[in-house]
């Protein structure tokens, strides 16, 4: 069962998060990042390689798609916020996107 995460939780796994963009949104308890591409094509690829690992994992994220940009929101609506699922699909975004 996922759980929300805990005080120590967050600041092992959020803080690195952080530190590459992603911002913390404290009323929702989600996180948040604007990914950019190059065109239209890089972004839709990255979408659908991110959306194999979020229904292997069975955590979708909230996005929305306008050319190039991707704006991600990540949290876990079973637990009422952040959980380690969210955490976990987010460093997977960020390698998906060339960032690790």
């Amino acid at each position: 069962m996922t759980e929300k995460l805990s005080d120590t939780g967050r600041e092992t796994l959020l803080e690195p998060l952080l530190a590459s963009g992603w911002s913390h949104d404290a009323e929702r308890d989600a996180i948040r990042k604007d990914f950019v591409f190059a065109n239209f094509i890089e972004a839709f690829g990255w979408m659908t390689q991110v959306a194999i690992y979020a229904e292997k994992w069975n955590h979708h994220p909230e996005w929305f798609n306008v050319y190039k940009t991707v704006k991600v929101t990540l949290t876990t609506h079973d637990v009422g916020g952040l959980s380690a699922l969210d955490a976990k699909l987010a460093r997977k975004m960020e390698q998906l996107a060339g960032a690790e």
